[in-house]
């Protein structure tokens, strides 16, 4: 079975590597992105393989510009109310503080419900 790449995108360094561990530990293959503007030139290359984006919502330069059949989970600690505006379809929002275990089931969630038809979000 082929494992499932996630691109992880935030800018506080010590979040960013908690987060990469917990995802690495629920059986994601992890690529880590400190910008959101390098998270996309990823996500539009040829050779992109993700299926899902977690990013913090407040970047120095945001990454809500992904693909709309990308899983997409969004971190904030302050911006939970701009979700709903600036969001992408299939996504969902977790507010800092969360456990670890909160945002593996947030990215599962996603990824089985674009697999069985519309995300209701």
């Amino acid at each position: 079975m082929q494992s499932i790449t996630i691109v992880l995108v935030g800018d506080e360094g010590l979040l960013l590597l908690e987060f990469e561990e917990a995802l690495t530990a629920g059986g994601f293959d992890v690529v880590c992105f400190s910008s959101g503007a390098k998270a996309i030139t990823y996500l539009a290359s040829k050779g992109c393989r993700a299926e899902g984006v977690v990013t913090d919502i407040r970047l120095s330069d945001p990454s809500t510009n992904t693909a709309t059949e990308m899983a997409v989970v969004y971190i904030s600690g302050d911006s939970a109310a701009e979700w709903a505006i600036n969001g992408v379809p299939n996504s969902m929002m977790l507010e800092k503080p969360f456990a670890m275990a909160e945002m593996i089931t947030a990215v599962d969630q996603l990824l089985n419900d674009r697999s069985t038809g519309p995300a209701s979000a």
